[in-house]
């Protein structure tokens, strides 16, 4: 048949049909990174920003106003050496002048309000639980809270440790508000024992799949609980460098990864069931997949983000999602069966910025690393500038705490 020969009702049918597919494609795409990965939806749909149907973790990065303020600088005293960027010899700032616009007219994502997080967490503790990107995150909550605090306010940690330990836990107390904001360092959530040698040295440590680490009995003291992992999940991290998992004292040599991750999520679950100290009034986030944006190779054989100046406008191909894919899709029903928990009024959600940041190659660290890193060492595209993408992190956090009513000052302890 002719062009000429086809009806006109056709016509505009296929045209409208056209239209669908252009104007939605990056909404499919960026539903089918997050629906899926969140098991079926989005974010837990409580009396919080999802119920009016504001999803968070679908939009597009703008540049923002040149008149917006940066929430912190990299004179914050809390910073890891290696996320200070612009010091470390970056010379464009691009990456922070972006911010997160979700795609729904009618969702907005509130401004961090920093004054209004200190009066919220007054007399409170904000916990952040995972990997060292958990740690970039907990670092991001720090500065953005200590820049609004009163001239001369005392932050300090608690039981004297300097910042630059990175083993065990580090607990700031801003002292004007009697809050504490914490960061434990479990890069697995569950518990890693390093072992004596053995005979053939094959076996160096022991992931124990069905218990916390030694700190967990802390955790559960939280208001604010942020909870992540991910990224030590890889055969590299757990069978190639000799880490075996356990369940009690039996070892599996041929355990499955994801079959592991599943069995430490249960375990992270059973405790959120059933342990008595957590709050009727705490709030727990389970934070997606950070993803990493090595270029071509992987970070040991020359991966580089190094040419990744401004974020991307949409995915245009899921064949580097798959692996946090199945990680998300475990994390976010580790979170929707912790909701609901036995006598607590709170749900946990489920902090989905996977998609976002899978935009955001431009925002890590590359070959400005911390001072004496040798030349020829890795770029890192996994951890993030700060300030940077995990103040959005925070922001997105803060949206849904004061959307579900959170304030420690209501609260009758």
């Amino acid at each position: 048949m002719r062009a000429r020969d086809v009806p006109v009702p056709s016509i505009l049918l296929i045209l409208f049909a056209l239209s669908v597919v252009v104007t939605q494609a990056p909404f499919f795409r960026a539903r089918r990174l997050i629906s899926d990965a969140g098991g079926g939806r989005a974010t837990a749909c409580t009396k919080d920003a999802a119920t009016c149907g504001c999803d968070y973790s679908d939009g597009k990065w703008v540049r923002s106003r040149s008149t917006d303020a940066m929430p912190y600088g990299e004179d914050c005293p809390f910073l890891d050496p290696g996320f200070r960027c612009m010091q470390n010899g970056r010379n464009d700032s691009s990456f922070r002048h972006w911010r997160w616009q979700p795609r729904r007219g009618s969702c907005h994502l509130p401004k961090f309000n920093a004054t209004d997080m200190l009066e919220r967490s007054r007399n409170g503790r904000i916990v952040f639980v995972g990997d060292s990107i958990g740690r970039n995150q907990w670092e991001s909550m720090l500065c953005m809270l200590a820049a609004s605090t009163p001239a001369g306010s005392r932050i300090y940690e608690q039981f004297g440790k300097p910042l630059s330990r990175h083993k065990g836990y580090l607990s700031m107390v801003f002292a004007d508000y009697n809050l504490s904001v914490e960061y434990y360092r479990a890069p697995m959530l569950v518990m890693v024992d390093r072992l004596p040698p053995a005979s053939d040295g094959a076996i160096k440590r022991a992931i124990r799949l069905d218990a916390l680490p030694w700190h967990a009995a802390r955790w559960a003291g939280a208001d604010v609980l942020i909870l992540n992992t991910g990224h030590w999940w890889n055969l590299h991290k757990t069978i190639k460098s000799g880490n075996y998992f356990t369940v009690g004292d039996r070892f599996n040599m041929t355990t499955n990864i994801k079959e592991a991750f599943r069995r430490s999520l249960q375990t992270v679950k059973d405790w959120a069931l059933t342990n008595a100290r957590l709050s009727k009034s705490s709030y727990i986030f389970f934070r997606s997949y950070s993803p990493s944006h090595y270029g071509n190779e992987t970070w040991d054989t020359g991966g580089s983000c190094v040419e990744q100046w401004d974020p991307l406008t949409l995915i245009t191909s899921e064949s580097d999602w798959h692996e946090h894919l199945w990680i998300n899709t475990m994390i976010s029903s580790a979170a929707q069966r912790m909701r609901r928990r036995h006598g607590m009024n709170k749900d946990a959600v489920f902090l989905n910025i996977t998609y976002m940041t899978g935009m955001r190659g431009d925002g890590h660290p590359s070959r400005h690393r911390e001072p004496e890193t040798p030349s020829d060492a890795p770029e890192d595209c996994s951890h993030w500038c700060l300030p940077g993408v995990p103040d959005t992190w925070n922001q997105m956090m803060y949206g849904h705490l004061v959307s579900m009513g959170f304030d420690i000052r209501s609260i009758k302890r």
